[in-house]
């Protein structure tokens, strides 16, 4: 059985083989171990349910876990699992994946000396990768899970990084130590939070994974002006859970799909695949439609289904996808017809000549946010 050294020597190897890790951070990666940062009890998909693994139980399977280049689930149902034998049905934190935290610390572009705000502590794993390469005393984190932010203090704490980590709501920030050289959200916004540019020094970054309700998946680099605008482009693709604060509804096959029997029924020679399997058109896809989750069900023998699932209204619509076929069944309830927003979104960016993600830029003001493309002449109505 591998030890502790030796999976994270193999994982710092991966991510440096594979260009997500740099030569700058790759000692801070060496250094601070995942696993100390991990809590001894944590979660994994089985099927539709989240099934604890102890530490105490099967310390070789929470290791590889730990080491993995995947995320970890740290908690579930807000620390308070609704089934029997701590058995979760919602992933309420985790740990971020490895290559999407080497990449997003790449894409911060901190330097030693500067100060960071970070905004969602999570497990102090990557306070504590940042406090290593920028000094202790410039990294501040705030969490809004007060039982999160006490596990993440004490493994800092022993881990001898003296980070501040306060518990609290990080759409606000933490204005006691503004103004801050960098702010790295490690939670998804729809809507950006202000705050985070005023308490960033003009000429500063603030790097958001940016989602909507159908694509969460993009992530924006921010320059601050003197003004307090922050304008960025989106410069990969990152997934996070939302701020508590924009969480939304979550969507359920279970509860949000009614009467299928009596559901309006058409086809389309659209594949599916081409709206929801590739990126840039299932980002331009969130950007016109929105309170629209999406769902994906797999049968035998490669065919699958493609759920869009409105929980605010009740609305629904499903496609049949079978391999080889160029038609594709598709059942709609409610009052919106959800298929047809989604074709009507996928034509107009088709009508964009199929903009990349990185043509996407989004500005941020006192008075909101606006979306662009290209440039900010070109702002987009959402």
């Amino acid at each position: 059985m591998a030890d502790a050294a030796e999976l994270s020597a193999r994982l710092v190897s991966e991510l440096t083989e594979a260009g997500d890790l740099t030569p700058e951070w790759r000692g801070s990666f060496e250094k601070v171990t995942r696993h100390r940062f991990i809590p001894d009890t944590v979660w994994v998909e089985d099927g539709d349910r989240l099934v604890p693994v102890h530490r105490a139980d099967d310390e070789a399977a929470w290791l590889e876990l730990c080491y993995a280049n995947d995320f970890v689930i740290t908690q579930v149902d807000d620390g308070d699992p609704a089934g029997p034998g701590q058995v979760g049905h919602e992933i309420t934190s985790s740990a971020s994946r490895p290559d999407v935290v080497a990449r997003m610390l790449v894409a911060l572009e901190a330097e030693p000396g500067m100060t960071v705000l970070e905004i969602g502590t999570g497990t102090g794993w990557n306070a504590a990768l940042l406090a290593e390469r920028l000094g202790a005393d410039n990294v501040t984190s705030v969490e809004v899970d007060p039982a999160v932010a006490d596990h993440a203090r004490r493994v800092l704490w022993q881990a001898d990084y003296q980070v501040r980590v306060a518990a609290g709501d990080g759409a606000e920030g933490y204005p006691a130590c503004a103004p801050f050289d960098r702010v790295i959200a490690t939670v998804a916004a729809d809507r950006v939070p202000h705050t985070w540019a005023q308490q960033t020094r003009p000429g500063g970054r603030v790097l958001v994974p940016w989602a909507t309700d159908f694509h969460n998946g993009a992530l924006v680099s921010f320059l601050v002006a003197r003004d307090g605008t922050m304008r960025g482009r989106i410069v990969d693709n990152v997934a996070f859970m939302r701020l508590r604060d924009q969480r939304g509804k979550r969507a359920s096959l279970d509860r949000d799909v009614r009467d299928v029997g009596g559901a309006r029924r058409s086809c389309t020679g659209l594949h599916p695949y081409d709206v929801v399997g590739d990126y840039d058109v299932s980002l331009a896809v969130g950007l016109k439609v929105p309170r629209c989750k999406l769902i994906v069900t797999h049968d035998d023998g490669g065919a699958y289904t493609v759920w869009l699932v409105d929980p605010w209204s009740g609305s629904w619509a499903s496609l049949e996808v079978e391999p080889g076929a160029e038609k594709f069944p598709v059942r709609q309830s409610g009052d919106r017809d959800l298929w047809r927003e989604v074709e009507d979104a996928y034509r107009w960016w088709d009508g964009l000549d199929r903009p990349s993600a990185d043509r996407w830029g989004l500005t941020v003001t006192s008075e909101g946010q606006y979306l662009w493309l290209d440039s900010e002449d070109q702002r987009i109505d959402r």
